[in-house]
């Protein structure tokens, strides 16, 4: 009992800082990375360019929401210009908790329950990164889209150094850590696994399962330690340097698009 206090100390405490404007960080971010935006906010960009109007979309691992809460306005819109949108999750108190999509079903990407060819799309926000088997959840989501469909999704590149100090924490201290850094409650943590988080794997992996990679993006995206003030210094400098060109492939994330054949 005694040890948990200083946690949940700890955890309130950050709490508090992070309900008062973060005037410190943004002031450093402005200055040593103006050109650095969020990448969920990349992630919506994109997937705008590919949602149409008599479009069938799934999207896997929907969880409560598409995009980050504040961006629920921008959600409900997305969502609106598709004929059809569909979330599937295995977590079903998650999925009571969706409020844009309004068909949701319970079930894993690695047993589909649709037909062949009845996506026109099929997106995953930050999902990849937690598959145990992308060989098989890869050509589940290529078997459910129609020829000429796509995979557009927003994952952790394993080679940036977010994925390679993650795997370094056991689950249970990433869900703390989670907390602390990023106010998300311990249910909203899952294991990873990062098995198709690289060019490299997701190239071969495209290719065995009847797909092409049509286009992948490294991206950096806000401090992860952004509350923190001198480590967040630190991450900043080391986020700079990553935005020269021959840095990218250490960049913390990946926005791909895969096309069926």
């Amino acid at each position: 009992m005694l040890l948990k206090l200083p946690c949940r100390l700890g955890l309130i405490l950050v709490d508090q800082m992070r309900d008062l404007p973060n005037e410190f960080y943004v002031f450093l971010r402005r200055k040593l990375v103006p050109e650095l935006r969020y990448s969920q906010l990349i992630f919506e960009e994109e997937l705008a360019n590919y949602v149409e109007a008599e479009m069938n979309w799934l999207d896997v691992g929907c969880g409560h929401q598409l995009l980050p809460a504040w961006r629920l306005d921008e959600e409900r819109a997305l969502v609106g210009q598709a004929k059809m949108i569909v979330g599937i999750d295995p977590d079903l108190a998650s999925l009571k908790r969706h409020v844009s999509i309004s068909r949701r079903i319970v079930g894993s990407a690695s047993a589909l329950p649709f037909d062949d060819g009845c996506f026109d799309l099929v997106t995953a926000n930050m999902v990849v990164e937690h598959l145990d088997n992308p060989v098989r959840q890869f050509s589940e989501i290529i078997r459910v889209l129609r020829p000429g469909g796509r995979f557009v999704f927003h994952t952790v590149n394993r080679s940036g150094y977010f994925a390679r100090m993650r795997k370094l924490v056991p689950d249970r201290l990433a869900k703390t850590m989670a907390a602390l850094l990023d106010g998300r409650s311990a249910e909203d943590v899952y294991g990873v696994h990062y098995l198709a988080n690289d060019e490299p794997e997701l190239t071969r992996l495209s290719k065995q399962i009847g797909s092409e990679i049509e286009a992948i993006e490294f991206i950096s995206s806000d401090a992860v330690f952004a509350v923190v003030p001198p480590l967040a210094a630190v991450e900043l400098v080391w986020i700079k340097l990553l935005m020269r060109p021959w840095l990218k492939r250490l960049r913390t994330n990946l926005i791909v698009v895969m096309r069926k054949r």
